[in-house]
């Protein structure tokens, strides 16, 4: 068994309650291998932790750039919450060391694992508001998360496929584009979306994703191809 005062000792943190920790790093499929394992999964957590950090994130945006719009702020949060950053945030922390896998998945590397980080890092949040309430996960948050703000905005990089692909179809055709799934597949744990972006009714292009926000992002991609937008 992975010894987390390892990892409690590194992030500077002691929770009071240990299986709550343990439980936001525990996948799915190490309950189907260890059935006799004393926790569930860490699916509940992950959906706390995503609201923790996303309402963090929020608050500390609105408060430190009052003059800024909210189209800014909304895409300035997208970049700091999504997948992406979320799985880059948890592998500095080392959280790859503490994942509690099936056999099968501990040989997933690439796309599967960053999403597995991505949605441990969202439990291991929502752990820790359970166990320690709002402030500690708000510094949390700011000293591991928020500090990558600054490159976001020097970069450009917050500008993602979907809110390129509005801005230039407000500025082009005067509509805002829709998303809309067209196929759902796979089990609970291993959901597959096919979203469709539309301009009006006309369907540009579809998009494939582990997750609809996913999905969104790849159709808002192509899509900008399609039309040969945003050179």
């Amino acid at each position: 068994m992975k010894d987390f005062s390892i990892l409690e000792k590194k992030l500077g943190l002691k929770f009071k309650n240990k299986d709550l920790l343990k439980q936001s790093f525990t996948h799915r499929s190490y309950l189907n291998e260890n059935p006799d394992f004393n926790l569930n999964h860490n699916e509940r957590l992950e959906f706390l932790g995503d609201a923790v950090i996303e309402l963090i994130v929020t608050e500390q945006l609105y408060k430190e750039y009052p003059e800024k719009t909210e189209g800014d702020l909304t895409n300035w949060r997208a970049a700091l919450v999504n997948a992406k950053m979320l799985t880059s945030v948890a592998e500095e922390l080392g959280f790859n060391d503490f994942l509690l896998l099936s056999r099968g998945e501990n040989k997933e590397l690439g796309k599967a694992r960053a999403y597995i980080l991505a949605n441990t890092f969202e439990a291991f949040l929502g752990a820790l508001y359970l166990d320690s309430g709002y402030k500690l996960c708000d510094e949390f948050i700011k000293k591991h998360l928020f500090k990558n703000l600054a490159g976001i905005i020097q970069e450009g990089s917050y500008k993602d496929a979907k809110s390129k692909f509005q801005e230039e179809a407000q500025e082009r055709d005067s509509i805002t584009p829709s998303y809309k799934v067209i196929k759902e597949s796979g089990p609970d744990h291993e959901k597959q979306f096919i979203v469709g972006v539309y301009l009006d009714k006309e369907l540009i292009a579809e998009g494939q994703g582990s997750s609809k926000r996913e999905a969104e992002e790849a159709a808002a991609q192509l899509a900008l191809e399609v039309k040969k937008w945003g050179k």
